[in-house]
């Protein structure tokens, strides 16, 4: 721009010398100077431009968390081999649940998702040589009703990504520590109890709201665990061909099974040797249509899905868990509590029915041990099963 400029004044010089040029001298100046000006107004217009669509000067990257641990943890040599040990640990859970995310990212909701998580960790978990990831591990607590952390456990998780997060708060890294203020009732370990009447009612009562299933696949399986006592993971592995009718009586048989599904092979059987049963289907379950749900496909209660573990219902399993906790339902009460609930009100009616027989149906180990208990309760008669059943009412 300056040598342009520079140039036009030297030729407005040689223009103002009329007698050293000729007419067509000057017309050719005027012409150098008009197109130098032009020159000059598209320059400038095209720097504006530039200046205008630059782009904001980026903010440096968030390290991740693993960088962050590694910086205020491993490497502190005032740690102890515990702190660090430990802290690794809950860090893996971390990124093997959300992933090693920048830290700038991990806020609350993120804290509470794993918060969420952590409550449903089998015990057992990172006991044995090759854990499942975190997220398979509780699936597969929740259809194998595995006993679970307790709040103790979970607080000390919090607590270890807490005090990397006042690290990064105090040097401005995070804005925020999002693992502080939560609390947790460590006195003791939350222990599963029957529905009450209010709770059952309000459940019950209330209209279901998740999209993951349907209302009327939802319903069946409520209505099923409240008049059998059957587990989750019994309910939702049901096939088509276990529906039978047995001396006259139309059961459900609840047996280990292969099966192909979408070209792989997939084995099944209940949690225990007792898991493997007869149980009659009650007369109010019949009435409310329960049989509508028998198709020509595998599985009694088609809608639900096999997840990636190989865990058939899980979908089931965690829009009953949100749902349950949208109406407030306490955390000792889930779905197991039912199985609770029947064993309960069994045990509790006033009819001539035996404790072995209660056992038998809800595949619980004999609580009466005796020599030949074993061969006693699978000759129990499926009349008097049915009689078990039948006592159930609400």
């Amino acid at each position: 721009m300056q040598a342009i400029v520079a140039g036009i004044q030297e030729l407005r010089h040689k223009l103002d010398k009329q007698d050293a040029v000729t007419a067509a001298d000057k017309k050719g100046l005027r012409d150098q100077i008009d197109n130098l000006n032009q020159l000059v107004v598209t320059c400038a217009t095209k720097t504006a431009n530039l200046a205008l669509a630059a782009p904001e000067k980026k903010k440096p990257k968030a390290p991740k968390l693993s960088q962050m641990a590694e910086r205020f943890v491993y490497e502190d040599k005032a740690k102890s081999a515990g702190t660090i040990r430990d802290t690794g640990k809950t860090v893996q859970l971390f990124i093997e649940a959300f992933g090693d995310l920048p830290v700038d990212q991990i806020d609350g909701q993120i804290a509470g998702e794993f918060r969420d998580l952590l409550f449903g960790l089998p015990t057992l978990h990172g006991k044995n040589h090759k854990p499942l990831p975190i997220r398979d591990a509780v699936e597969q607590a929740a259809e194998l009703e595995l006993d679970t952390v307790s709040g103790k456990t979970v607080k000390n998780h919090f607590s270890r990504l807490s005090s990397i997060w006042t690290h990064l708060v105090q040097r401005e890294i995070a804005p925020r520590n999002p693992w502080a203020a939560w609390k947790f009732d460590i006195t003791k370990k939350i222990e599963r109890r029957a529905w009450s009447d209010d709770e059952l009612a309000l459940l019950l009562r209330a209209p279901w709201t998740r999209k993951a299933l349907s209302e009327r696949t939802y319903k069946g399986i409520i209505q099923t665990a409240l008049y059998t006592g059957m587990r989750l993971g019994e309910i939702c592995n049901l096939r088509n061909k276990d529906v039978k009718v047995i001396d006259g009586v139309l059961c459900f048989h609840i047996q280990p099974y292969t099966e192909v599904v979408n070209g792989k092979q997939r084995d099944w059987s209940p949690k225990t040797a007792a898991g493997t049963r007869i149980v009659p289907i009650h007369s109010t379950l019949l009435e409310a249509g329960i049989m509508d749900f028998k198709n020509s496909g595998l599985y009694f209660f088609d809608e639900l899905t096999i997840a990636r573990n190989g865990i058939r219902g899980n979908d089931f399993a965690q829009a009953f868990s949100k749902f349950k906790r949208g109406l407030e339902i306490p955390e000792e009460v889930t779905f197991h509590s039912f199985r609770h609930l029947v064993s309960t009100k069994l045990r509790n009616q006033e009819n001539d029915i035996r404790e072995l027989w209660i056992d038998a149906l809800l595949g619980h180990e004999a609580t009466h041990r005796s020599q030949g208990t074993t061969n006693y309760m699978s000759g129990i008669e499926v009349r008097n099963l049915q009689r078990v059943v039948e006592a159930l009412t609400y």
